[in-house]
């Protein structure tokens, strides 16, 4: 076993909360396999090193397994639906924490865009332009206008990348992430999430979002997915920063995504490695969150085996 040496390393307490989440090796399977060379804590040791430090996978420091191993683990944990078993199964401990019921039914939606690297392909990145800010007499004195005249200025966040859709209970607590060319709109993108949405969670009944989700798809999501859009507009008389109501929930998550520098700019070649990266991020929050408070795991120490 390798020495615990780095911030994102798994302390006792989260990995006792982890690994019993994770599907049972083959070799203890009735269908049996080899077993493996590497032991499971040093590999999401590993993944939650990348998603923290934002380093390449190839770039991984010497203690720990190799790269082409690491990656095999994350991509087919992903593939079998195995990180949003744990994301949910975190999500669920921590609201009965919290005193409410495991499974939400009020969310909230919102999305981010992020440049992306080289390594992104043009078939899944895109612009997303940027906004234009009117600037009123007070501004516009200060750079030399002529008093009752109007500045025009175009902010730099015209992005070539990708955007974030994130779907957060009133908690925070992330239930589902999907990511798309930046220059998708939001409300094309909402149906696809949403969909996903109801499918992981019929439970749900109540969608916050902001004035980009309003429109048609409110109609939409209430005849074929019997789901409520509530916009939340910006006041009218608002200026600067305003904290609106549920929408800043999700907006802190997504700030909390953010702190693992591997999500400041997206460098997956595909998308879905990007959510799953995106889903290991929130694991650690949430893992963390409940090995500070002392909470022991309430699930069976090991998973029945899913075989035929």
């Amino acid at each position: 076993m390798r020495r615990r040496r780095y911030p994102s390393d798994t302390t006792n307490a989260e990995w006792a909360l982890i690994e019993p989440l994770l599907p049972t090796p083959a070799c203890e399977t009735h269908r049996g396999g080899r077993p493996e060379k590497h032991p499971r804590r040093e590999v999401v040791d590993a993944i939650r090193y990348v998603v923290d430090t934002g380093c390449k996978c190839r770039a991984l420091p010497a203690d720990f397994p190799p790269w082409r191993t690491v990656w095999g683990f994350m991509a087919r944990w992903a593939a079998a639906g195995i990180v949003g078993q744990i994301r949910d199964q975190l999500a669920g401990r921590i609201r009965r924490e919290l005193g409410k019921g495991p499974r939400a039914v009020a969310t909230v939606i919102d999305s981010q865009s992020v440049k992306a690297a080289e390594t992104v392909g043009k078939d899944t990145r895109g612009y997303d332009a940027g906004k234009k800010i009117n600037c009123e007499n007070s501004s516009a004195a200060r750079v030399g206008l002529l008093p009752g005249s109007t500045l025009m200025i175009r902010h730099d966040s015209k992005i070539n990348g990708r955007k974030r859709h994130l779907v957060v209970d009133t908690r925070g607590l992330p239930l589902l992430v999907m990511v798309t060319p930046a220059d998708l709109h939001d409300s094309a993108a909402a149906k696809e999430v949403l969909f996903r949405l109801r499918l992981m969670h019929p439970e749900i009944t109540i969608v916050w979002a902001d004035s980009a989700y309003a429109g048609k798809l409110v109609t939409w999501a209430k005849r074929h997915l019997n789901l409520t859009i509530k916009p939340v507009s910006r006041p009218k008389d608002a200026s600067g920063f305003v904290v609106l109501p549920r929408r800043w929930v999700v907006e802190r998550s997504l700030a909390w995504m953010m702190h693992a520098r591997r999500h400041a700019r997206d460098y997956e070649r595909l998308v879905q490695h990007s959510e799953t990266l995106i889903t290991w991020a929130a694991i650690t929050l949430m893992s963390r969150r409940l090995a500070r408070k002392g909470v022991t795991p309430s699930w069976p120490r090991k998973p029945a085996p899913a075989d035929g």
